[in-house]
């Protein structure tokens, strides 16, 4: 419950958000935005899951270079769409509108690329960007060819989030210095010790694409199905999870830029397995407006996933399906501990003068407010039917390139950070991470 056992057992105030129809979002005259989906593993798969259920969007087609993969992105369709190893056939197709990029973090420069010069609008799955310099890149491709860009951090567009939004905006939780959030596993699931899957050879895979522009290597099952462990491809714990935080941060504040300064700690310990990055990441991170962030994520315990606002005035929190807001006590209140060390007499004349100065009566607390979302709310869908409605008005998407770039740069702060063993800073000017 905490925040003072819900401030000392104050009434609480349960709102059930709805949210909108998305069937409701459906263009005039039926048209729907035809699309295909590059790389269908473990995300790719649970995105084509979720954009069933959204009316303004088909699949047309499915790509990617290991072969079991189309045909689980087939399945996760629920169709038998074309299926390619070569996501280029596609974006030389022209009935099509637009991609679904769900590679691993180092293709996703080169996918976005391609597709963006093709004339086809993009939702690129989280991290955006595999370092800085990709992120620079893709963003001044995608506007050089004003084409619509949506990444996938989906709490930008859940109901929760978008509520905390708009509380925050509105003050009603006063100053917020300090924001704390964080995300534990305990599971080899949870660390990207995933199974290489039977039958998995040199033959069923175009390996020379998955390496692309990394660094050479030979065929190995393990780097392929566990890509988030090695910084040739993956980003670790920062670009995994860290990312989630980060753009949550971001909805909720409001705050669209990289952090100022990070500093990372942590460590590689139970799953010291060949990996490159710690299963243990702690970064505080400074932005402008004197906000701290503190994240980290340990997958060495399991734990709830809570985003923690400290206000002067209230203590906002989304944990789970639930956002509450929880009244600080900010009534005033005459000095007592400091008064151990006075005379009677003094103490006498201090609280005599005090409660002259405060005659009010006592303040009674603000009740608690909660809000929550429906059983089976699906966000995911909530932000693929905002991509394809800014496909067919081309309006602004609520989670653009520069709100992604900003939130993977937080990301390479944290790892830079780690590995530099120091605090690091942004600078703007030269678009590069000192320290």
């Amino acid at each position: 419950m905490s925040a003072a056992a819900m401030a000392a057992g104050a009434a609480v105030k349960s709102t059930l958000l709805e949210p909108p129809v998305l069937a409701a979002q459906t263009m005039g005259g039926g048209k729907k935005i035809r699309f295909a989906s590059i790389g269908t593993g473990i995300r790719g798969c649970d995105i084509l899951r979720s954009a069933r259920s959204v009316s303004t969007g088909e699949c047309v087609g499915i790509a990617d270079i290991y072969d079991m993969h189309q045909r689980a992105g087939q399945e996760a369709w629920g169709k038998d769409v074309p299926v390619t190893r070569d996501y280029r056939k596609f974006l030389d197709d022209k009935s099509i509108d637009a991609v679904i990029v769900a590679t691993s973090d180092h293709l996703h420069k080169h996918v976005v690329l391609d597709a963006v010069a093709a004339g086809k609008d993009v939702y690129c799955e989280k991290p955006m960007s595999h370092t800085v310099a990709d992120g620079i890149e893709m963003v001044k491709a995608i506007q050089a060819n004003k084409r619509i860009f949506e990444v996938g951090s989906q709490r930008v567009s859940n109901l929760l989030f978008e509520k905390a939004a708009e509380i925050y905006k509105s003050g009603k939780i006063g100053e917020v210095h300090y924001v704390e959030a964080y995300t534990n596993r305990n599971s080899p699931s949870g660390a990207w010790v995933y199974p290489i899957a039977p039958g998995f050879t040199p033959e069923a895979i175009t390996w020379s694409e998955f390496i692309r522009d990394a660094p050479k290597h030979d065929f190995d099952p393990v780097r392929f199905f566990r890509w988030r462990c090695f910084k040739d491809y993956g980003e670790g714990l920062a670009g995994d999870l860290f990312v989630h935080l980060l753009s949550g941060f971001q909805k909720i504040s409001g705050i669209n830029e990289a952090p100022i300064r990070a500093y990372s700690s942590g460590s590689l310990t139970h799953f010291n397995d060949g990996r490159d990055f710690p299963d243990l990441l702690a970064t505080l991170y400074d932005y402008s407006g004197n906000v701290t962030l503190n994240l980290h994520c340990n997958q060495n315990n399991q734990s709830d996933e809570p985003i923690i606002f400290q206000g002067k005035e209230a203590t906002m929190q989304i944990l789970g399906d639930t956002l509450t807001v929880v009244p600080q006590n900010t009534k005033p209140e005459p000095e007592g501990y400091s008064l151990d060390g006075w005379t009677n007499e003094l103490k006498a004349q201090y609280l005599s003068e005090w409660h002259k100065a405060n005659p009010s009566g006592p303040v009674e607390l603000e009740g608690v407010e909660s809000y929550s979302i429906p059983r089976g709310y699906d966000d995911t869908s909530a932000h693929l039917a905002n991509f394809f409605s800014a496909i067919e008005t081309r309006e602004h998407v609520v989670e653009d390139e520069i709100f992604g770039h900003h939130a993977a740069i937080a990301c390479h702060m944290a790892n830079e950070s780690y590995f530099r063993k120091t605090a690091v800073t942004w600078d703007a000017a030269s678009n590069t991470i000192k320290g």
